[in-house]
């Protein structure tokens, strides 16, 4: 069982959620996969967990999009490491995203505040 499944208090991530969080996460600086993933969780306060399945997808699209770039360089670990950092496609794309986020939180807010 996964360690999401076992503590029941995190959240699965949709494709669309991944990407902007990715593209969020390195708006702050360049990262390698798992530095990414660790990333999101201690932002999140372990509620959002990113396995690896859905991440290296996610990085790989987000290249092919030209919203990422990618180098080959050494981690803190001394081992080589893929490190990704946005593009200024990738800059103008996490501002869209940004926008619509706050639309959708803005519609959510106004549902949840109507009196039954």
């Amino acid at each position: 069982m996964a360690d999401a499944e076992k503590r029941g208090d995190r959240s699965d991530l949709l494709q669309g959620t991944l990407d902007v969080l990715i593209l969020k996460t390195l708006s702050a600086q360049a990262m390698h996969g798992w530095g990414i993933a660790q990333r999101i969780q201690q932002l999140s306060d372990d509620v959002l967990a990113v396995n690896q399945g859905s991440l290296y997808p996610a990085l790989h699209r987000l290249e092919q999009k030209k919203w990422l770039r990618s180098e080959w360089r050494d981690s803190e670990t001394g081992r080589e490491a893929k490190f990704y950092a946005l593009t200024r496609a990738g800059e103008k794309q996490l501002e869209v995203e940004k926008q619509s986020w706050d639309r959708l939180a803005a519609a959510v807010r106004l549902i949840f505040a109507q009196e039954e």
